[in-house]
């Protein structure tokens, strides 16, 4: 079986490495007529590097541990004629059932029924302030903006960029009801992280650059410690910790259906 992802940003090269880890140890022998461990698992990107927006060591050190996994990655080019029974990547047909866009979507319509400027994929043109022009009292937040006052380049289409919007939008709505001028957004960037399988992962902390074990156990240790409640984050560390010394192991037992076979000719 072949799985192709298309897509090589940090949500394509997330799934790249689950399928991969999933298919080669996770459910490796848990079949007895297949042999998940001989799944391909292609991930295609059509930039120069992965995680374009990472920096350059990372983007290598996240392609050497994906290849390390199984995973045969192709740069620089682009998925084209997509059909039920495969793909056309460059000047190769890849014969394929199973495709996985993580390429991006178009924003909502919605944007585009307010009569302002939008970009290509529909993201709606703000103000620094996170307003549209000429309308103070709309703000558009999340991945539906196209803020771009702060690095020149419009802000990911991640959930801190859209968390911190809200409430700079709330609080400049409280400022407006009260007859205050609206102050402009700025957005803290804490980094970025994409983790990979098992121990594999990359880290940009942007005063460090982490991959690989390091990079993996902080991944781990920042979405445990935004779990609300104490009980919670123990509970979310007990089970993590309990599926990673058994490998995630269960009593699955997947056999063919034998019914139809066995039930007596009409």
């Amino acid at each position: 079986m072949t799985f192709v992802i298309i897509g090589g940003g940090p949500t394509g090269v997330e799934m790249a490495g689950a399928i991969a880890e999933i298919a080669r140890y996770t459910l490796a022998k848990d079949f007895r007529h297949i042999d998940p461990s001989q799944a391909r698992v292609i991930l295609i990107e059509g930039e120069p590097r992965l995680l374009a927006s990472f920096p350059e060591d990372l983007s290598s050190s996240a392609m050497k541990q994906l290849v390390d996994l199984g995973v045969e990655v192709r740069t620089g080019v682009r998925a084209t004629n997509l059909t039920e029974t495969g793909l056309q990547v460059g000047d190769e047909f890849i014969p394929c059932r199973v495709k996985i866009w993580a390429a991006g979507n178009n924003a909502s319509f919605v944007g585009k029924t307010l009569g302002v400027a939008v970009d290509r994929v529909g993201r709606v043109m703000v103000d620094d302030d996170l307003t549209i022009p000429g309308h103070p009292e709309v703000q558009v937040i999340g991945d539906l903006a196209n803020f771009s006052h702060q690095t020149g380049q419009p802000l990911p289409g991640v959930s801190p960029v859209a968390m911190q919007q809200g409430r700079h939008a709330a609080r400049n709505i409280l400022r407006m009801i009260k007859n205050r001028e609206p102050r402009p957004f700025r957005y803290w960037d804490k980094g970025s992280m994409a983790t990979i399988g098992r121990n594999k992962a990359v880290a940009d902390l942007n005063f460090v650059h982490l991959s690989g074990l390091p990079a993996w156990l902080v991944w781990l240790f920042v979405h445990i410690i935004f779990l609300v409640g104490f009980r919670n984050r123990l509970a979310v560390l007990f089970q993590w910790a309990w599926a990673y010394l058994t490998f995630n192991a269960g009593a699955r037992l997947i056999t063919r259906n034998f019914q139809s076979e066995m039930r007596p000719p009409a």
